[in-house]
């Protein structure tokens, strides 16, 4: 029983990390080598994609999607999508898919004249599930050592997180200690009370059969 309980408490803080990991801003430092737009046929990964472009047909089968190629400071290629998140979720409130596209594309450098940015984003890149990262901004930085500066959004939403969740254990702490705890004891006290006068009647039934037995067989 203590396995279990400790592999649902296992499984269910993985997953309240991987949601925020996935909903919260990041940002990488990269160059810009393209922009595109390609025609997706949504699949089983849909969950992993936004909407359409605010004021748009939202029962397509597929569409349009804008992407941005980049490398990262460590070498490594990245894409990411460009999708309105609109009023939706996570809440970014993002409607300028088509002026972050002309922005990227801009800033599109060679290996040899590199711009740097930040691109701010959220979301994973997975090449098996063909899903992507999507960028919601992107700004010039100073070069690939640049610093994105300290995430207090992320530190905020995280804390606020952790308050609320601090708050309700000890809320429940308070409640089964004035609620649940005393009526378990009770509950207890009153199996004992109940064992034990069973435990007695059991003795005098036991005395009144002896009785009936001859002398040399008691």
């Amino acid at each position: 029983m203590v396995y279990v309980k400790w592999a649902f408490w296992v499984v269910f803080w993985g997953l309240i990390a991987a949601f925020f990991h996935y909903t919260l801003p990041q940002h990488d430092v990269a160059r810009i080598t393209d922009t595109y737009e390609k025609r997706i046929d949504f699949g089983e990964n849909s969950i992993f994609w936004a909407g359409p472009d605010v004021g748009n047909d939202t029962a397509a089968a597929n569409r349009d999607v804008f992407f941005i190629q980049a490398v990262r400071r460590n070498g490594r290629v990245m894409v990411y999508r460009n999708e309105d998140t609109g009023w939706g979720w996570p809440p970014y409130f993002k409607f300028d898919t088509s002026n972050l596209q002309a922005e990227a594309a801009d800033l599109k450098s060679t290996a040899e004249a590199p711009k740097w940015v930040a691109i701010r984003h959220y979301g994973w890149r997975n090449e098996f599930m063909s899903i992507y990262p999507n960028a919601v901004g992107v700004r010039p930085v100073a070069g690939p050592d640049a610093s994105t500066g300290i995430p207090w959004l992320n530190l905020l939403i995280l804390g606020s997180f952790l308050a609320v969740v601090l708050g309700l254990w000890v809320l429940w702490r308070r409640f089964r200690a004035r609620r649940i705890d005393p009526v378990v004891d009770e509950f207890g006290e009153s199996w004992e009370a109940a064992g034990d006068r069973v435990g007695h009647h059991r003795g005098r039934l036991k005395r009144w059969l002896d009785s009936w037995k001859p002398k040399h067989k008691r």
